[in-house]
């Protein structure tokens, strides 16, 4: 679904570009319009409407696409927390982890990580001392 979106989307964008670039430009020469436009097809008028046309609705479509490819993308990468991946399940205590559970929570891979590697002495000071000026 969201390839055959993309593609639209390009043949949408494609013939955009097309029409704009036939368009009349307001200071002079246009790529498709020469300075005396097409003679037997139509005005220059009834030309300029039917682009003017035509740009509004492929400005239209590609906008609508535009939205849809991003709301496809958005559903489908959802995010997830962090909490959901060991999170407790019902019924269990809070200390006990069942048979096929990964292993502690994240909670306690966090306390773990900021306790130090070392423990500290009974007698010696927990903060170190930083001399200060006199």
């Amino acid at each position: 679904m969201q390839t055959v979106l993309i593609v639209v989307h390009l043949l949408i964008v494609l013939a955009l570009i097309g029409v704009v670039l036939l368009q009349r430009s307001e200071g002079g020469l246009g790529l498709g319009g020469g300075g005396g436009g097409v003679s037997g097809f139509m005005t220059g008028r009834g030309q300029a409407n039917a682009l003017t046309r035509a740009t509004a609705v492929l400005a239209g479509l590609f906008f609508l696409t535009s939205l849809v490819l991003g709301v496809l993308a958005h559903r489908g990468s959802a995010p997830r927390s962090i909490f959901d991946q060991n999170a407790p399940q019902a019924g269990v205590p809070s200390g006990q982890q069942p048979a096929g559970s990964q292993g502690p929570g994240v909670l306690e891979q966090l306390q773990r990580m900021q306790q130090p590697a070392t423990p500290i002495a009974p007698g010696a000071p927990a903060q170190p001392q930083v001399p200060q000026s006199r």
